[in-house]
């Protein structure tokens, strides 16, 4: 099952690590490529949900904002 994040991402022609580096570069949200857990990782990232809601808020609208901009 894919999720849309990983298909903007696929078709943009980007690995889970190119996808992680570019939206931590571009817009200062950390994810973890899912090619760190292995092949099958490849096509997703994992994100920590260790914060306040008000964070995961702003980071939501700037990965929109990067998603919206590949």
């Amino acid at each position: 099952k894919s999720s849309a994040a990983s298909d903007v991402y696929k078709r943009q022609g980007l690995s889970s690590e190119e996808f992680s580096e570019r939206l931590l570069r571009e817009q200062q949200v950390a994810v973890i490529p899912g090619s760190a857990f292995g092949p099958s990782g490849e096509g997703y990232v994992r994100a920590a949900l260790a914060t306040s809601y008000e964070d995961l808020e702003e980071a939501l609208v700037r990965i929109e904002r990067f998603l919206d901009s590949l």
